[in-house]
């Protein structure tokens, strides 16, 4: 289980939305070309693709937006694009994310695009547009002095660095200069070899490539390697260096001292690896959010390796998306109780985000006072129908309503933490109404299960569930247990014999 999970989950469903993180890069557009490859051209020894789709998505520095959006986050994106139709794209595409393009510099040079030919899964062909002058001083200036301003208003700064030319030496020594007087982490990608460009930064974020590169270590000596990279924290004045290393997974480098070694090494979430593309982006992108949101670096560099895991098992430049990740941090299996225990808010949110993940989600409610075996039963019947169980509770006033004043023998909190504690069980909510309608309606579940003499007809909340595409499943109960029983057996006076004893 990840470290600060709570926190985690806490940032996912609504926190990062109040958080400000500000990319300053090189942007580009990808364009990908899908189709299928059945000959060779009589022209010449290529093969002919027969085209099949067509679709563009943003990358570089916009490509680390699109990941920080994706998480939640306010974000703002700083760089250069030209005046054409490639720049109309990928404005297209950062407007339905609600990237705010305030810190883009028109320039007189063309919008960097990557043009990708695949067939049938395999890359034959890239086509890069762009030019290899310089931004012009006036456009340079602009920009270095628009991204300065704008470090003021935001919690984290990505430089993300393709060595297209957005990032001079004096911007960087200006960005990082401003936010480290303000408190704010700056989190480079360097696609350089000297990382002296990045000189108090919060952390540098190379592969074990680029690390390489900037140490004149071979990068299969990984031991010295890594040992090289620790200088380089010091020597550039970086808090810590995080490197990014493939299947391997993602090792934080600090200083050594006190005994320690400086090294915390997260190994790789094990996935199908389809497409390596963008990963470095999700990396420093869950970084830089983490950080913002005030999350431990540890517990952000685990993060980084799940949401890096998720977007390589997918084709072409994809971002990530907050509910793969709450889904993928929430099966019932590895989150605490208190975890489960939900208000409507977040109970809503957390279904959306499953649902959004292919999750089928299964509803089933009652009092559940003194837990039985019939209990028991139920649930693991419920689990059957989907993948998502969401329990809802009834509180201790409705219980109260519907059993007598002399019940719940369990308090709600109680009862809550009890049914969050089973395996079966991915959600509690408690509602205060004789009836969860109000709940059903809310969360929409796909599957409405209760257990009993009832016909579908009879189950509260049927006609919304399947209005909406659901259905309603009745299951037998167990014989002899309820907890009226078991509050009899409790009170029932000992027989004579007994009383003697």
């Amino acid at each position: 289980m990840l470290p600060e999970l709570h926190s985690i989950l806490n940032l996912l469903e609504g926190g990062f939305h109040h958080l400000k993180v500000l990319v300053i890069g090189d942007i580009m557009l990808d364009r990908y070309i899908h189709g299928d490859v059945e000959r060779i051209s009589p022209e010449a020894p290529v093969p002919v693709l027969r085209h099949a789709r067509r679709y563009e998505r943003a990358g570089g520095a916009a490509n680390v937006a699109m990941n920080l959006a994706g998480l939640g986050c306010q974000t703002i994106l700083s760089g250069f694009w030209g005046n054409d139709s490639e720049q109309a794209e990928l404005v297209a595409i950062l407007e339905r994310a609600g990237i705010d393009t305030v810190g883009v510099v028109a320039s007189s040079l063309p919008t960097i695009s990557k043009t990708r030919i695949v067939g049938r899964m395999q890359q034959l062909l890239r086509l890069d547009i762009e030019s290899r002058d310089t931004p012009p001083a006036a456009e340079t200036l602009r920009l270095q002095e628009l991204a300065t301003e704008l470090v003021a208003k935001v919690h984290a700064v990505v430089l993300s660095d393709y060595a297209k030319g957005a990032l001079s030496i004096a911007l960087c020594e200006s960005v990082i200069r401003a936010a480290r007087a303000a408190g704010i982490p700056v989190l480079a990608d360097p696609k350089t070899p000297d990382f002296s460009k990045y000189t108090g930064a919060t952390t540098v974020c190379p592969n074990l490539g680029e690390l390489s590169a900037a140490t004149a270590v071979p990068a299969h000596h990984t031991e010295e390697l890594l040992a090289a990279g620790q200088a380089l924290v010091a020597e550039h004045d970086f808090q810590f260096l995080t490197v990014t290393m493939s299947e391997k997974g993602i090792t934080l480098l600090r200083p050594a001292s006190d005994g320690s070694t400086g090294v915390y090494h997260s190994p790789a979430r094990a996935r199908e690896v389809f497409d390596v593309s963008g990963a470095g982006d999700t990396v420093i992108a869950t970084l830089a959010a983490c950080l913002a949101g005030g999350l431990q670096i540890e517990t952000a560099v685990e993060l980084a390796n799940l949401t890096a895991g998720i977007v390589v098992s997918k084709v072409g430049t994809v971002p990530i998306a907050a509910h793969e990740l709450v889904a993928a941090l929430t099966p019932s299996s590895g989150v605490t109780a208190g975890e489960k225990i939900l208000d409507l808010d977040r109970i809503k949110l957390r279904v959306a985000e499953w649902r959004a993940s292919g999750e089928t989600i299964v509803f089933t409610n009652g009092c559940f006072d003194l837990l039985h075996v019939g209990h028991i039963t139920l649930l693991e019947d419920c689990r059957r129908f989907g993948s998502k169980l969401v329990l809802g509770l009834n509180a201790d006033a409705s219980v109260c309503r519907l059993k007598g004043p002399t019940r719940p023998i369990v308090a709600e909190r109680e009862r809550a933490r009890v049914m969050a504690a089973l395996a079966a069980v991915d959600a509690v909510v408690l509602f205060e109404e004789d009836t969860p309608l109000e709940l059903i309606r809310a969360l929409r579940p796909d599957v409405l299960v209760k257990g009993g003499d009832y016909t579908i007809d009879t189950v509260v909340g049927h006609e919304d569930v399947i209005a909406a595409g659901g259905r309603v499943e009745i299951v037998p109960t167990v014989e002899g247990f309820s907890t009226t029983n078991i509050v009899k057996k409790l009170t029932a006076s000992p027989a004579p014999s007994e009383e003697r004893k």
